[in-house]
């Protein structure tokens, strides 16, 4: 199996992962346990603690490395501007897409889920103003943010010291640079032997997933499943693309070969966070 490409190997992994799930759930009921089923599960949990080890110095020391590497404020200004007004357009897109879809579908109607509490929308966290984002994202203390795992304090950080670097006399900057280089030349490698580890990690977290769930719930959330799917499927395979092509001039197939392991990643841990090493 280790000749497969590692997307093929995750494929296989989820695959073996449903199959070993409904064989725990059908025999120990819903609610599994034993020597064997702790052993594969745990093999989930290790993978995921393995990817969130290296996303810290990881992203932190990319993105000294990235911003470090661009040269004056003008060149890192034009990047952040475009970054900023591609975000702005897909985000816009794909609220257009989930709002026509659900209004069109409507998923919820008739949804019986049993005996749950009722959804209280006043307890949603809503967010602030522009300026409270940007004030948040400044963090009081980087070690402290680093500690916590508070990605935007990091990110701010590291894009802080990254221009920092660029506008000191090179006697200073070369040491620091060569040292981010190294650092991240080391956490790319660790961030390596961790990915080829993706296959047993999706293995021990699809089989948890179906062992206590199943596939009951689907049936009532079949609508739901369908209308996430049809908008998720319209933003990746006509919007991303389209955009892709018109700003770059490539076939977008491209960009999705080069993708694969992280999409594919990304769908077996359903952690943001945890693909952000593949990607």
């Amino acid at each position: 199996m280790h000749k497969l490409k590692l997307h093929w190997q995750i494929l296989i992994a989820m695959v073996l992962g449903a199959l070993i799930g409904l064989i725990f759930q059908n025999t120990h009921h819903g609610d599994p346990d034993g020597t064997i089923y702790t052993l594969i599960t745990s093999l989930g949990v290790i993978f995921i603690r393995l990817l969130k080890m290296v996303i810290v110095p990881l992203i932190f020391t990319s993105i000294v490395t990235g911003v470090s590497g661009i040269g004056g404020g003008k060149s890192l200004g034009k990047i952040g501007l475009k970054t900023f007004l591609y975000y702005l357009t897909t985000s816009l897109f794909a609220i257009l897409i989930g709002l026509t879809l659900t209004n069109l579908i409507q998923p919820g109607q008739g949804v019986n889920l049993g005996d749950q509490n009722a959804f209280d929308p006043t307890q949603l966290s809503k967010p602030g103003s522009p300026a409270d984002i940007l004030i948040r994202m400044i963090p009081l203390n980087p070690f402290s943010a680093a500690a916590s795992g508070d990605m935007l304090g990091i990110i701010f950080f590291a894009i802080f010291l990254g221009v920092g670097l660029t506008r000191i006399d090179s006697k200073y900057s070369d040491f620091l640079r060569n040292f981010f280089e190294s650092s991240f030349e080391v956490m790319m490698n660790i961030t390596q032997i961790i990915i080829k580890l993706a296959p047993l990690g999706v293995l021990g977290l699809i089989t948890k997933a179906v062992a206590i769930s199943g596939f009951g719930l689907f049936s009532a959330v079949g609508k739901y499943m369908l209308t996430i799917a049809g908008g998720l499927s319209i933003h990746f395979f006509i919007v991303l693309p389209l955009l892709f092509y018109f700003l770059t001039g490539i076939n977008p197939r491209y960009h999705f070969r080069a993708m694969v392991s992280a999409l594919a990643t990304a769908f077996a841990t359903s952690s943001s966070n945890a693909t952000l090493p593949v990607t």
